[in-house]
């Protein structure tokens, strides 16, 4: 089977958003899948976060086309004298300049359903370039976000009537971010349009938690669950060949990955100097993996963590893996957003497969929490629980005093591999 991928993160772009494609591209020859993967020059792409060390993971047998973009974010950066573009709806930028509340309004009023739409032209035509040639595809995955991907599949089941799936690893129109952007009624009622166009026209709809399945599903009454299909993020299990080293002078919990204000960890924070406070003999501490807001880093100073605190920037994959296994406890906070209940963080397979106890603030009953009570390794804390928060610390300290060491048993998680995952896509795919 010959497979057309297309996805605009891609080595040398780095972060959460690459691995999911990535690790599918990486074991579908193995079941007899061959990809073609098309995606953006990273000259001219604009990435948040590069890892070039992701690159090695891609098979020598896959073909990589790369094209150029048509993109706002240089003059976005020349305009403000940024180095960083935004992500996330602009979560990562001052909401309260006019500059910034000005930008924001042409983002989600003028580049619908977002601001990478101009990349879709030049894939179309390397693609018609393919198929002039005499190329042909058994199917084609269009992976978003940015969701203006999922056109380009549209575009190319209209023209070619290729079997597409539409591979959606966050929401579309009820991102978290979307009321952020101050859409018009014509700007929201054209961004629903499009997202019910891919939903309805795409042959298959891949899905990261079943929240987002049921969230797609009241899209439109044209829709059929049968349509979708949830394949979570997974774990690779050549990413954890290291053995597990938690450290034996301290009872370390670890975070990687993003957090700001949205997580609501105030109150984790909060028990956690409660704990250092009642068991001065226990060397408690803390350390965040990634991007940190600086209202985080206030928290940490106001709970007279910080001495107790390590703040690490950005790391290669590979590195935060290596966090991940010296620590002792790991930390995982779903954001206090609308339609949380379905994220479900890849982040949180890795954690699985470091076989540590989890500790995860968000809603409970949520995806992740399900996940996390059926694997045996925690479960998820409300955001207002500081009293069972605390209990918990105080629960792990004593088990530490008796042995440093927390790891949890085998865990049920084998499932979740990046390898059976894609086995699963690769019965979809042949299943034309």
């Amino acid at each position: 089977m010959r497979l057309l991928v297309i996805t605009y993160y891609w080595p040398p772009s780095g972060g959460a958003g690459v691995q999911r494609t990535l690790k599918f591209v990486k074991h579908l020859p193995s079941f007899g899948v061959a990809c073609t993967v098309i995606t953006v020059d990273p000259e001219q792409g604009a990435y948040p976060v590069l890892d070039a060390s992701l690159a090695a993971e891609v098979p020598a047998a896959v073909r990589v086309i790369r094209t150029g973009t048509s993109e706002p974010f240089g003059s976005y950066k020349k305009l403000t004298g940024r180095r960083q573009i935004p992500y996330g709806g602009f979560a990562n930028e001052s909401q309260t300049s006019f500059q910034q509340r000005f930008f924001k309004f042409v983002r989600g009023n003028v580049f619908i359903p977002d601001p990478r739409r101009g990349w879709n032209a030049h894939v179309l035509r390397a693609c018609a370039e393919l198929f002039a040639a005499g190329e042909t595809f058994d199917a084609v995955l269009t992976s978003s976000p940015p969701h203006s991907t999922q056109l380009i599949g549209l575009e190319l089941k209209k023209r070619y009537g290729l079997r597409w799936l539409a591979d959606m690893r966050d929401p579309w129109t009820d991102i978290y971010y979307a009321k952020a952007l101050n859409q018009t009624a014509p700007a929201r009622w054209l961004d629903a349009w499009y997202e019910r166009q891919v939903l309805e026209q795409a042959d298959e709809v891949l899905v990261t938690s079943p929240d987002t399945k049921r969230l797609f599903l009241g899209k439109s009454a044209k829709l059929t669950d049968a349509k979708f299909h949830v394949l979570p993020n997974g774990y690779d299990e050549s990413d954890f060949r290291e053995p597990s080293a938690p450290p034996t002078d301290a009872l370390l919990i670890t975070h990687t990955g993003t957090i700001s204000e949205i997580y609501h960890i105030e109150l984790f924070l909060a028990a956690c100097g409660e704990c250092c406070r009642r068991h001065p003999d226990v060397n408690l501490r803390l350390r965040f993996v990634g991007q940190v807001s600086r209202g985080v880093q206030t928290l940490v100073e106001d709970h007279e963590l910080s001495a107790r605190t390590e703040f690490i920037a950005f790391v290669p994959h590979e590195a935060s893996v290596g966090y991940l296994l010296r620590s002792t406890v790991l930390l995982m906070a779903i954001p206090d957003v609308d339609h949380n209940f379905g994220i479900l963080p890849g982040k949180v397979f890795e954690y699985l497969a470091a076989n540590k106890p989890i500790i995860c603030v968000g809603p409970v009953g949520s995806d992740a929490d399900t996940l996390l009570e059926e694997c045996g390794a925690g479960h998820a804390f409300a955001y207002v629980a500081y009293g069972d928060m605390l209990d918990y610390l105080e629960a792990q300290v004593a088990a530490w005093r008796l042995n440093p060491n927390l790891d949890l048993p085998a865990l049920n998680h084998s499932r979740y591999s990046r390898r059976a995952l894609t086995e699963k896509l690769a019965r979809l795919i042949q299943r034309a």
